[in-house]
């Protein structure tokens, strides 16, 4: 692991945030919609504060303006930010640290006894959101479930037979989630 990596893992683990193994890139975190950063201007006290990533992407920062961060990571934004901030401030040094993941979630729906939207504060699979959701409830058909996941403008549906995995079998099918999948139980 590079040095700058395990530096902004450790920013994140020290601001309370935890890392997701479906967020993290070979180069870090990779950052969502609803996640808080701090941001640190050093020896500029106007130029601390923090900044919330937008749905659409998007986030504003002083002398740095609009920037689209959703999808980059840390040490990406963190580059972009000082290269606009050099305009008017030369040898300007950014920090970004990601305060929390409001971004990273994933919602169950259906016949489950607590259905709802969960973070993701760790890797977690499709067996873990139904333990979060409280388990399905005794009318519910736990051998059609499906995992609703959108890729750009696609969506598909993973089947999910829970008797199946209850049971030590075809276990490749307890996936792990990522953020936005949307677990149905009928």
């Amino acid at each position: 692991m590079k040095l700058t990596t395990y530096l902004a893992w450790l920013g994140l683990v020290l601001c309370g945030a935890s890392v997701d193994a479906r967020s993290a890139t070979p180069d870090g975190y990779q950052l969502h919609p609803g996640d808080v950063l701090q941001i640190v201007v050093w020896h500029e006290a106007d130029l601390q504060g923090e900044a919330l990533i937008r749905p659409d992407g998007g986030m504003t920062f002083p002398l740095a303006g609009e920037l689209h961060a959703a999808g980059q990571t840390v040490e990406e934004l963190t580059k972009a930010l000082e290269v606009r901030i050099r305009k008017y401030v030369p040898d300007a040094v950014v920090t970004v640290a990601v305060k929390s993941v409001g971004g990273n979630q994933v919602f169950v729906i259906g016949k489950v006894n607590k259905p709802g939207e969960f973070l993701l504060s760790g890797p977690i699979d499709v067996m873990q959101a139904l333990s979060l959701a409280g388990g399905a409830t005794p009318f519910a058909n736990t051998n059609g479930i499906r995992i609703l996941r959108r890729s750009a403008d696609r969506q598909t549906a993973i089947e999910f037979h829970y008797g199946d995995v209850e049971h030590g079998h075809k276990l490749e099918q307890n996936i792990l989630l990522q953020s936005g999948d949307t677990v149905v139980v009928p």
